[in-house]
């Protein structure tokens, strides 16, 4: 196969190769099910180096349109088998994670296994009672919708809501193992330093603080442990927020996720305004913010704002909605800036007193995150997961799905829908964990429950009576 490289192109040659592959695939040149040339073979007619091709040839295997056949090489998909997630995973994001689970884990599970977070051994202190459990985690690429309005309006105060979502997705996995003491948390700001400059940095640490400040006076024991401001133009055109937590607790007071079946799901709501946050919440959360940004906002920010996207991306899957950020979001209060930056609520003055309430009989709490709605599958064994007592669609997912043209079964794996966070209690529990979160302005709901099954799965119906399984 010739492939038509122009060394002298500005385009990366690797670049080139993706594009003209998936363009013989799209236009039906190459027929799906059909054999493409060994990686060797590509590279000897092209005079390509091996590694290049190979390069080119992962990348068009994540978007889902080549598949691997063992030593056999690749075959052009067959559109039933391709991934529902290919327009998410072809702008580089992976929903599941698929890929990095098959390497995690079949890594030490820690000392509990099952467990939401990791748990190991008390190192730190040394206390053969005692654990510690270590999370990292940040805003991903919610930080660049902050720059685009920070760009646009000259604000730095938008980022006080990015350090918000960092921590929070910290805390907030930690609360899942039934954290009860004090957490140190450290954090890491890469930065473009020529488009993010010291006001930027001042406002991600004054946020930080901030909020580390309200969750202290709400309970919740947190500090800061210092951080790292890199500056990293080579790797961002913009900033990233990241953060990592560390806490020591008693083994006796973790909760295993020891899921089972005859449970109900208790959904706590992603949106509203709770009696501790000072705005209402559009339920957005850190999750699929490349999806969002993209799918939702006009080609007018790739025009001025080149730094804000990954160039090896298609065309056609950058900024390609319909909105700009000052836009009223359809259907809501929220303009669609003020929709997609929404801070990331916090659960965890809910979340410590339910565990002081209703303690033991809390068998499991999931944090509607990575995965969304399915992230419920890895918790639990034999466990058929019934979801079919939803929230309502919250206005900015369905704006999303509307302009993306996605699937609402790729949806609900890729955003909460309505709750981000859920506990599994027996029945004679769920009254008293609605009242629990309604006395902090949340609204709660059983969304579900659990059944007996042969393995872990997930069965889903929405509110217009569709259902999904997983």
């Amino acid at each position: 196969m010739k492939l038509d490289i122009d060394s002298q192109s500005p385009i990366p040659v690797f670049q080139q190769i993706i594009d003209q592959l998936h363009f013989s695939i799209n236009t039906g040149e190459l027929a799906p099910g059909e054999k493409l040339p060994s990686i060797r073979n590509l590279a000897r007619d092209n005079g390509l180096a091996a590694n290049t091709v190979a390069k080119a040839l992962r990348q068009l295997e994540f978007r889902g349109v080549i598949e691997a056949k063992d030593r056999s090489g690749f075959i052009v998909a067959i559109a039933s088998d391709r991934s529902p997630n290919s327009r998410y995973q072809a702008r580089g994001v992976s929903s599941d994670k698929a890929e990095v689970h098959n390497v995690v884990d079949h890594l030490d599970a820690g000392s509990v296994p099952g467990a939401f977070c990791k748990i190991t051994e008390d190192y730190l202190s040394g206390d053969p009672e005692k654990c510690n459990i270590i999370h990292a985690d940040g805003s991903g690429t919610k930080s660049i919708i902050a720059y685009l309005k920070y760009k646009e309006t000259g604000d730095a105060s938008v980022f006080h809501g990015i350090a918000q979502d960092s921590i929070v997705m910290n805390l907030d996995d930690l609360l899942c193992v039934g954290l009860n003491g004090r957490i140190l948390i450290s954090n890491t700001i890469n930065r473009n330093a020529l488009n993010c400059p010291g006001e930027v940095v001042s406002a991600l640490i004054e946020g930080s603080e901030t909020f580390m400040a309200q969750l202290r006076d709400l309970g919740i024991n947190i500090y800061s442990g210092g951080g790292e401001t890199a500056d990293v133009g080579d790797l961002t055109g913009t900033v990233v927020v990241d953060s990592c937590a560390v806490a020591i607790m008693k083994k006796s007071d973790v909760v295993r996720n020891d899921i089972t079946s005859d449970l109900a799901i208790v959904g706590l709501s992603s949106t509203g305004q709770a009696s501790y946050e000072t705005h209402a919440n559009s339920g957005i959360g850190s999750n699929g913010l490349t999806s969002a940004r993209h799918d939702m906002l006009s080609n007018y920010y790739a025009e001025n704002y080149p730094e804000s996207f990954d160039p090896n991306v298609s065309k056609d899957l950058v900024y390609c909605g319909p909105y700009k950020l000052e836009d009223n979001l359809p259907n809501s209060p929220f303009s669609v800036g003020e929709a997609i930056l929404s801070p990331t609520r916090t659960y965890a003055p809910i979340i410590q007193t339910a565990l002081k309430e209703i303690g033991s009989d809390v068998k499991g709490i999931i944090h509607c995150s990575g995965g969304a709605q399915t992230k419920c599958i890895k918790f639990g064994r034999n466990v058929h997961f019934v979801k079919d007592n939803l929230f309502d669609t919250p206005p900015l997912f369905d704006a999303i799905q509307k302009a993306s043209g996605t699937s609402w079964e790729e949806m609900y794996k890729v955003y909460n829908m309505g709750h981000r966070m859920e506990l599994y209690v027996p029945e004679n529990q769920v009254d008293n964990l609605i009242s629990i979160a309604e006395s902090y302005g949340i609204d709660a709901k059983r969304i579900g429950h659990t059944e007996s099954s042969d393995s872990n799965r997930l069965t889903l119906t929405n509110n217009d009576g569709r259902s999904f399984s997983y």
